[in-house]
């Protein structure tokens, strides 16, 4: 079962897409949902072999802790997929709820233009210009965001 996040709705409404020009359609969740009622009657009609979330930084910590149930208590293998930090170098909560959980931790990596991992990303206007205030979510894709290592990232935003 796949799930993805109602706020970014870039691939269109409950769909997953992925840079290469793969797609799924996937139920969708928001702050509200519980994921426990979304996913377990599915997985008690016929036993899914795991769940997939994108978009996970979107997640409340409440929805981690529901998705640890789903692991822990009907043996469902879940995997998150999402960022760790936001343009500002913060912890989104979700992220930091599945940072502080998780039974284990795989990162894909991403490289910065120099070559080393990409661990931060930055946030740029039409203009080119690096975003160091705002609100923590805003949708966007590669126009929008870019992925730095630490070192750029400060070098970028100002923030030795």
């Amino acid at each position: 079962m796949l799930l993805t996040a109602a706020l970014d709705d870039r691939a269109g409404p409950g769909k997953i897409a992925s840079r290469i020009g793969l797609s799924a359609e996937a139920h969708i969740f928001d702050r509200d949902s519980n994921l426990l009622a979304q996913v377990l009657p599915a997985h008690q009609a016929s036993p899914l072999a795991c769940l997939l979330v994108d978009e996970a930084q979107f997640l409340t910590p409440e929805q981690v802790w529901q998705l640890s149930v789903l692991a822990d208590a009907y043996n469902l293998p879940v995997m998150c997929y999402g960022l760790r930090t936001d343009f500002q170098g913060k912890l989104f909560p979700g992220s930091a709820e599945l940072l502080a959980i998780a039974d284990v931790l795989r990162e894909i990596r991403t490289i910065c233009h120099c070559g080393r991992k990409a661990t931060m990303v930055i946030r740029q206007s039409a203009d080119g210009t690096i975003l160091t205030d705002g609100v923590q979510i805003e949708i966007g894709g590669n126009d929008k965001y870019v992925s730095l290592c630490r070192k750029h990232w400060k070098d970028a935003t100002g923030n030795a």
